[in-house]
C-alpha cells in the first residue's frame, strides 16, 4: 500500500522551472495590477494623430473637380486666390504704338507681364547684358535731358531691353539718375547699371532723332544690332543744332514783340519789346559763357525788358510799358519744365515731379528778382507805372491770332525743332489762342478755365499727331502753349510788390501759379484723352493707372 504525500498536489505548470524574469526582484507578485509602461516606451510614431482628432478622408482621384488642394487650409488661406474663371492672359497688340505698349507693361504688376513677343536682336546667343544696359542708359539720358517725362523715359528704356531679349528688367528714373536692373532668373544675381544726367539742353531735333532710333529698334521689320544703335546714337550726339545762335537771338526778340502785340501793343511797342528781349538774351549767353548757374542767367535776362518799359514810362511816351515788360517775360517763363513736372506728378513719379517743380520755382524767383530790382529803382525815380491801365482787354481778333501764331513759330525755333514740326506747332498755338480768347475775352469767363480748356486741346492735338508720326509729343505741344503763359499776371504781381502792395502782389503771383498749373494739367489731360481714342494696346487688360484713388 502506497502512502499519499503530505500537502496538496502541485499543478504541472508549477513544476516547470521558473525563468530569470520570474525570479527577478522587480517583477510584481501575482495578483498585483501591472503598471502602465512609461510614455517614452509607447510603440507609436511622433507623427501619429493625437487622441480625439478625426483622420482626413482619403484624397479624391487626381483630376477630380472636388479634390481639395493638399496645401489648402481655411485658417491659413492666402488673401488672394485664382478665381474660377482664371486669370486673363495679357496680349499686347502689335498695331498700337510702342510707347503705349511699353507704358502698359510698366503699369502691369511684374507677375502679369507677358513674355517678349519677338526674339532678341543679334545672333542666337544674344548681345551681352552690360552692353544692352549701357545702350539703354545712354538713350534714356538723351530723353531725360531733352525734357521728356519720367514715365516716357522708363517706357523707352523698357522697350530697348525687351527688344534685345532682356524681359526681366526694371528701369528707374529720377530727376538726375537713371538706373536699370536685369535679373536673368529667380536664382541668378541681378545686374544693375546707372547713369547720372548732369547737363540738360533743349534740342527737339535731337529728341526726334532718338525717337526714330527707338522706333527702328522696336520694329519687327528692322534688325538694329547694338553696334548699329551705338553708331546712330553717336551721330545723334554729334549732330549740330538746326539753327545758329544769331537766329535764336532774333527769335527771342520776335517772340517778345509778338507777345507785346498780343497784349495790345502797336508797332513801336513791338520793336521796343524785341530790343529788350535781344539784350536780355545776349546777357544770358554772356553769363552762360562765364559758367554762371541758370538762376543768374534768368535773373539778368529779365532785367533789360523791364528797363525798356521803365524807360518808356520816364519818357512819358503814350505807349504801353506793361506790354513791353510782359512781352519780355514770355520767353523766360519755363513752361516746358512746368508741364513735365506736373505730368510726372500726375503719373506717380513724385520725386522727379518735386525736383522739377523746385527747379521751376527757382527760375520763377530769378525772373521775379530781376524784374523787381529794375522796378524798385524805377519807383525811387517816381516812374508812373500804373498796372490798372494795362488790364483793359483789347479785342483785335485777326491781329492777335497772327501774333499768337508768330509767337508759337519763334518759340519752336528757340526749342530747336525741325522745320517739319514748326508749322503744326504754329497752327496748334493759333487754335489754342482762339479758344482762350473766346472764353476769357469774348464770353468774359474765367481765365483759369479758359487756359485749361485751351491747353487740353493743345495736348489732345499734339498727342494725336505725335502718335501718327511715332515720335514725341513735345515738339507739337510745348511751343503751342506759348500764348497761354502767365506773363501778365507775373508782371503785375511783381509791380505790386515793388509799389509795396504786398497783398495785391502775392495774389497776382498766386494767379500766375494757378494759370501755370492749369496749362500743365490741361496738356496732360489732353494727352490722356488722346490715348482713349486710340486702339488699346492690351487685348485682355486695360491700361492701368495708380490704384490709390481714395487716399489709401
Amino acid at each position: 500500500m502506497v502512502a499519499e504525500p503530505e500537502g496538496p498536489e502541485e499543478a504541472p505548470e508549477d513544476r516547470k522551472p521558473q525563468s530569470d524574469e520570474a525570479r527577478s526582484a522587480f517583477v510584481p507578485p501575482a495578483g498585483v495590477e501591472q503598471p502602465a509602461p512609461p510614455e517614452e516606451e509607447h510603440p507609436t510614431s511622433e507623427f501619429s494623430l493625437p487622441p480625439g482628432l478625426t483622420p482626413e478622408p482619403p484624397p479624391e482621384q487626381e483630376g477630380s473637380a472636388f479634390a481639395t488642394p493638399a496645401t489648402y487650409s481655411a485658417k491659413t488661406s492666402p488673401p488672394v486666390f485664382t478665381p474660377a474663371y482664371g486669370v486673363p492672359l495679357v496680349r499686347l497688340s502689335q498695331d498700337a504704338p510702342w510707347q503705349d505698349r511699353m507704358r502698359t507693361m510698366l503699369r502691369l504688376p511684374v507677375h502679369e507681364r507677358p513674355v517678349p513677343e519677338a526674339a532678341g536682336k543679334g545672333d542666337e546667343s544674344g548681345p551681352s547684358v552690360p552692353r544692352v544696359l549701357d545702350l539703354t542708359l545712354r538713350i534714356g539720358e538723351l530723353l531725360l535731358a531733352g525734357g521728356e517725362g519720367a514715365e516716357d523715359v522708363e517706357a523707352a528704356m523698357f522697350a530697348i531691353c525687351r527688344s534685345y531679349g532682356l524681359d526681366r528688367v526694371e528701369p528707374t528714373v529720377t530727376f538726375t539718375l537713371l538706373s536699370v536692373t536685369y535679373q536673368p532668373s529667380l536664382v541668378d544675381d541681378p545686374v544693375t547699371a546707372n547713369r547720372t544726367v548732369r547737363r540738360r539742353g533743349t534740342d527737339y531735333t535731337r529728341l526726334a532723332a532718338v525717337y526714330t532710333l527707338l522706333a527702328d529698334i522696336n520694329a519687327q521689320a528692322h534688325e538694329v544690332t547694338p553696334e548699329e544703335a551705338y553708331r546712330r546714337l553717336a551721330e545723334i550726339r554729334r549732330n549740330r543744332h538746326p539753327y545758329p545762335g544769331w537766329v535764336l537771338t532774333a527769335a527771342a526778340g520776335v517772340l517778345a514783340g509778338a507777345a507785346s502785340v498780343l497784349l495790345g501793343g502797336g508797332p513801336t511797342v513791338f520793336f521796343v519789346a524785341a530790343l529788350g528781349a535781344v539784350l536780355g538774351d545776349r546777357l544770358a549767353w554772356l553769363c552762360a559763357g562765364r559758367g554762371l548757374p541758370e538762376f543768374y542767367q534768368f535773373l539778368v535776362a529779365a532785367m533789360p525788358p523791364a528797363a525798356m518799359g521803365v524807360l518808356l514810362t520816364l519818357l512819358h511816351a503814350d505807349l504801353r510799358p506793361s506790354a513791353v515788360i510782359t512781352g519780355g517775360l514770355f520767353a523766360l517763363i519755363p513752361g516746358r519744365a512746368l508741364v513735365a513736372a506736373v505730368q510726372d506728378g500726375l503719373t506717380g513719379f513724385y520725386i522727379t515731379a518735386s525736383a522739377r517743380l523746385l527747379e521751376v520755382a527757382y527760375f520763377f524767383v530769378a525772373i521775379v528778382v530781376g524784374v523787381l530790382s529794375v522796378l524798385y529803382v524805377a519807383v525811387q525815380f517816381d516812374a508812373q507805372l500804373n498796372p490798372e491801365g494795362a488790364l483793359r482787354a483789347v479785342e483785335r481778333p485777326v491781329t492777335q491770332i497772327l501774333a499768337s501764331m508768330v509767337l508759337c513759330a519763334t518759340f519752336a525755333i528757340l526749342l530747336q525743332q525741325s522745320r517739319s514740326t514748326v508749322l503744326f506747332a504754329t497752327l496748334n498755338g493759333g487754335v489754342a489762342w482762339v479758344i482762350y480768347a473766346s472764353i476769357a475775352v469774348t464770353a468774359e469767363g474765367s481765365t483759369v478755365m479758359a487756359t485749361a480748356v485751351a491747353a487740353g486741346l493743345v495736348g489732345l492735338f499734339g498727342q494725336l499727331i505725335a502718335r501718327y508720326h511715332h515720335t514725341s509729343s513735345l515738339p507739337y505741344v510745348t511751343a503751342a502753349i506759348g500764348p497761354l503763359l502767365p506773363g501778365s499776371a507775373t508782371y503785375f504781381g511783381v509791380l505790386a510788390i515793388a509799389q509795396n502792395n504786398l497783398d495785391q502782389g502775392f495774389a497776382s503771383l498766386a494767379k500766375a501759379a494757378a494759370l501755370a498749373l492749369a496749362i500743365a494739367i490741361g496738356v496732360n489731360l489732353g494727352s490722356e484723352l488722346a490715348r482713349l481714342f486710340m486702339q488699346a494696346p492690351g487685348a485682355a487688360a486695360a491700361r492701368r493707372a495708380a490704384k490709390r484713388t481714395r487716399g489709401f
